[in-house]
C-alpha cells in the first residue's frame, strides 16, 4: 500500500501519522507545498520507506494546486516500479481512529474496490458548488488585481461548461480517498490525454473536491466504487473547514464506523491522538 500525504506544516504530526500506518509493504509519499522549505521535513526519510514527491507545486487554498499535487504524486508512484494494491490520499492532519490491523484487514477483504466520496449533481452541496465550474476563478494565480479581473470576466462571458459531456460528482469530503493502482493509472492517463480538462480545471475552484470523482464515475471504474472514503469529518461548525478534533470528540470517534478522521492539530490538542492510540491498543 502507498500513502500520499498532502502536507504543508507540522512534520512531527506527519511522523506520528506515518508510524501509525507503518507495516511491511507500506510506503509513504509526501507532497509538500512548494511554498514550504523541505529542510524541517527531510528527517522523516530516516523512518524508512518515506519518499518526497519531486514535482512539487504551490498550493493555494481553493486553487488547482491541491489537485495538481495529487496528480503529480500518483504519476511518480506509478512510475516508481513499485506495485501497490491501494493508493490512499490523506493529509498531514489525518489520523487512524480504529486499530491499524482492522483498517488493513478491511482493505484486504475489498481488493479491487475504490473508496471515494461524492454527491450527485442534484444534492444540496452542488447548489452552490456548481459555481466552481460555471464561473471563472483566478485562485490559482498570484498577480495583483486577479479578483477584479475574475469579476469582470464573469460579467461579460457566458457560463462555463465542463469540457466533456460528463455527469459531475463531488462533495466536501471528496479530496481524500483510497483507490487501486489501476484506477490511479486511469486518472493519470486521462489527464495526460485530455489536456482541455486540465486547462479548464486551472480556472475552476476547489477541483480537489470534484475532478477525480467525476473522472472515476464516468469510467468503467464506477462499477468498483464504494461511495465511502472511510473518513469521519465534522462539519458542524459550518464554514469552509471542518472542526478541529479534540478530546471532546473521543466518544463520537469511538462510535463511528469510519477508519480515519480529520482534522487533527497537534498544537491544539495532541491528547486526543493519545486517547485513540490507548483505546485501539486495548481493543486491537
Amino acid at each position: 500500500m502507498a500513502f500520499v500525504i498532502v502536507a504543508y506544516k507540522d512534520p512531527s504530526q506527519i511522523e506520528r501519522l506515518i508510524k501509525k500506518f507503518d507495516r511491511d509493504g507500506t510506503d509513504f509519499y509526501i507532497h509538500l507545498d512548494k511554498k514550504i522549505s523541505i529542510s524541517n521535513f527531510v528527517y522523516l526519510k530516516q523512518i524508512g520507506k518515506v519518499y518526497f514527491i519531486k514535482t512539487r507545486v504551490k498550493v493555494n487554498w481553493g486553487g488547482f494546486g491541491v489537485t495538481a499535487g495529487i496528480l503529480n504524486s500518483l504519476a511518480e508512484i506509478l512510475s516508481s516500479g513499485r506495485k501497490y494494491d491501494f493508493i490512499s490520499i490523506v493529509s498531514g492532519q489525518d489520523y487512524l481512529i480504529k486499530p491499524v490491523a482492522s483498517f488493513y484487514s478491511y482493505l484486504e477483504n475489498n481488493l479491487g474496490k475504490n473508496f471515494i466520496f461524492f454527491e450527485d449533481p442534484g444534492d444540496k452541496w452542488w447548489t452552490h458548488a456548481i459555481t466552481r465550474i460555471n464561473q471563472y476563478h483566478m485562485t490559482n494565480y498570484g498577480f495583483r488585481g486577479r479578483y477584479r479581473l475574475q469579476f469582470f470576466i464573469n460579467r461579460i462571458l457566458p457560463k462555463r461548461k465542463f469540457p466533456l459531456p460528463y455527469k459531475m460528482y463531488g462533495g466536501p469530503c471528496a479530496t481524500f480517498m483510497t483507490i487501486t493502482s489501476a484506477c490511479a493509472t486511469y486518472i493519470v492517463d486521462f489527464i495526460a490525454v485530455n489536456k482541455k480538462v486540465k486547462r479548464f480545471s486551472e480556472f475552476a475552484w476547489g477541483t480537489d473536491e470534484f475532478l477525480i470523482p467525476t473522472i472515476i464515475m464516468n469510467s468503467d471504474f464506477k462499477n468498483t466504487v464504494v461511495n465511502d472514503n472511510l473518513y469521519y469529518i465534522d462539519w458542524s461548525k459550518g464554514g469552509s473547514s471542518p472542526k478541529i478534533i479534540t478530546t471532546d470528540d473521543f466518544d463520537a470517534l469511538r462510535k463511528s464506523d469510519k477508519f480515519l478522521a480529520r482534522k487533527f492539530d497537534i498544537k491544539v490538542d495532541a491528547h486526543i491522538m493519545d486517547m485513540l492510540d490507548n483505546a485501539n491498543n486495548e481493543y486491537s
